[in-house]
């Protein structure tokens, strides 16, 4: 549960510069402080962009995620 007091700080995500396509739309994704300020910890340690610690723990995550259970079950395509 996220603290309604803790302000969330975004960062946006655009497709990597070696897509096929050249979609330039970005999405901004929303982490409370305290998280987002994890994630910028664990990339300085790794020397590695904030952008490429969260595709890890997307890619670490993923199959625990798809086994929660869809809040539309009707409309739950299955796949990614």
């Amino acid at each position: 549960m996220v603290d309604s007091k803790s302000k969330d700080e975004p960062i946006v995500i655009s497709k990597a510069p070696d897509s096929k396509t050249a979609d330039k739309r970005k999405q901004s994704l929303y982490f409370p402080e305290d998280m987002l300020t994890d994630i910028k910890r664990e990339a300085l340690r790794q020397d590695r962009s904030l952008s490429w610690i969260v595709q890890q723990a997307w890619r670490i995550a993923r199959d625990e995620i798809k086994k929660f259970p869809s809040i539309n079950v009707e409309s739950d395509p299955g796949s990614y």
